[in-house]
């Protein structure tokens, strides 16, 4: 599908969605836990902003037994990654620094 413009900036719109963007270009995949951790956002929140995100066609998602991970779009074009990769190095890396997974051990 192609990627929509005024739907790729209006999901950058939200400091939430543009962390997620940030850690999902330095990740082949992330956990919804994972993310929720690093972001510190509840995680029905986090949830919502991911799901803008799939609507825009710039995340895809994957069930992996209960948990579900997500990453970046493959098809993205170069000037959306060009622009993702910009907005990542203006966040500052403690911004986008992934917590230790807690998927794993919650699943005990």
């Amino acid at each position: 599908p192609m990627l929509d413009p005024q739907a790729f900036f209006e999901a950058l719109a939200d400091p939430i969605r543009r962390r997620i963007l940030a850690m999902l270009l330095d990740a082949d995949e992330l956990c919804v836990c994972d993310l929720h951790s690093t972001l510190d956002a509840p995680q029905p929140k986090v949830s919502r902003h991911l799901a803008v995100l799939r609507g825009a066609n710039l995340v895809l998602a994957r069930r992996d037994g209960t948990w579900m991970r997500y990453r970046l779009h493959p098809q993205l074009p170069a000037w959306a990654l060009r622009i993702l990769m910009h907005m990542k190095d203006s966040l500052g890396s403690e911004a986008i620094a992934p917590a230790p997974s807690v998927c794993e051990a919650s699943e005990a």
